[in-house]
C-alpha cells in the first residue's frame, strides 16, 4: 500500500482507496499459493502493517469528520471500528500461524472476506458522502494527514487496544515505535 508523496495528485479517497486495492492485489497473491512459504509470510506480513496503518490513520481522521458531518455518522463509525477489530483479530492469528498450515490459507480467506467487505461498504456508501459534504481542500488536507500517521502508527494487529482517534493520537506513535522495533528485530517486511 504505497503511500502517494505530498503534493501527489488525489484526496483522502483517492488514498484510502489506493490502499485497499493494494492491500486485496497482496492477499490474492498470498492466496494464488505461487509463492514459497518465505514469500507467502513476507507477504501477510507486509500486509497486514499496511492494514494496520490503514485502519489507524483512518481512525484518527477520517471516522471524526464522518462522525461529525453525517447524520448518521456515529453509526457508520461504530460499525467500521468492529470491522476493523475483526480485521485485527483475524489479523493476529495469521501472524501466530504458520504459512505452510492449512489455518493459514482459511484465515487468508477470512481477512480477504472481511477487507473486500470492508472496502465496498466504504468505497460504495461512505467515500461518496465524503466527497458531497466535504470540501476538496479539507479532503486533501485529510490526505496527508493520513500519510502522516501512517508513518507513525503501529503496524501489527493490537486488537485489545481501543479503536479510537484520542488512543491513537496519544498512545500509537509510541505502540509503533515498538512494533517497528519489534520488525527490525524479527526482519520483518513492511515497517
Amino acid at each position: 500500500m504505497a503511500q502517494a508523496p505530498t503534493g501527489t495528485a488525489g484526496d483522502v479517497v483517492d488514498e484510502l482507496t489506493r490502499d485497499h486495492k493494494e492491500a486485496l492485489e497482496t492477499l490474492a497473491q498470498v492466496s494464488r499459493k505461487s509463492t514459497t512459504l518465505l514469500e507467502r509470510r513476507t507477504l501477510i506480513d507486509t500486509v497486514i502493517g499496511e492494514v494496520v496503518r490503514h485502519s489507524v490513520a483512518e481512525e484518527m481522521y477520517v471516522y471524526p469528520v464522518m462522525r461529525d458531518r453525517f447524520d448518521d455518522g456515529a453509526e457508520m463509525v461504530d460499525h467500521d471500528a468492529d470491522e476493523h477489530a475483526q480485521l485485527e483479530r483475524v489479523m493476529l492469528e495469521l501472524e501466530k500461524t504458520d504459512p505452510g498450515e492449512g489455518r493459514f490459507d482459511e484465515l487468508v480467506g477470512e481477512m480477504t472476506e472481511a477487507l473486500r467487505h470492508h472496502a465496498e461498504d466504504e468505497e460504495n456508501e461512505q467515500f461518496p458522502r465524503l466527497r458531497a459534504h466535504v470540501d476538496p481542500d479539507t479532503l486533501q488536507k485529510m490526505r496527508e494527514q493520513v500519510d502522516r500517521a501512517k508513518q507513525i502508527a503501529p503496524t501489527r494487529p493490537h486488537p485489545d487496544a481501543p479503536n479510537s482517534e484520542v488512543f491513537h493520537k496519544l498512545a500509537g506513535p509510541g505502540v509503533g515505535m515498538i512494533d517497528r522495533m519489534r520488525d527490525r528485530l524479527s526482519g520483518r517486511l513492511g515497517s
